[in-house]
């Protein structure tokens, strides 16, 4: 069973995953095409994070549970229209 609490403690560690992956890009240590897969394939994680959570919170609103939430897929998150 996943939890609020351990989404949003993925969604803390992937942000910070990203912020290191932004800094080694700047020093150097990284090549750029390194760091735009690695970023594009965070950026998912984080969208599939955010979708759960906002599952979650709507069940819950909704008098469901929220544990009946499941991530989606990335191609399904990522083709949300804004």
């Amino acid at each position: 069973m996943t939890t609020e609490q351990d989404v949003l403690g993925r969604i803390k560690a992937l942000t910070e995953e990203e912020h290191e992956l932004r800094q080694k890009a700047q020093q150097g240590s990284i090549d750029s095409a390194e760091e735009h897969e690695r970023l594009k394939n965070l950026e998912v994680a984080l969208d599939q994070c955010w979708d759960l959570l906002r599952q979650r919170r709507a069940l819950r609103v909704a008098g469901g549970n929220p544990d009946e939430a499941q991530a989606r897929p990335g191609s399904e998150v990522e083709g949300y229209l804004q």
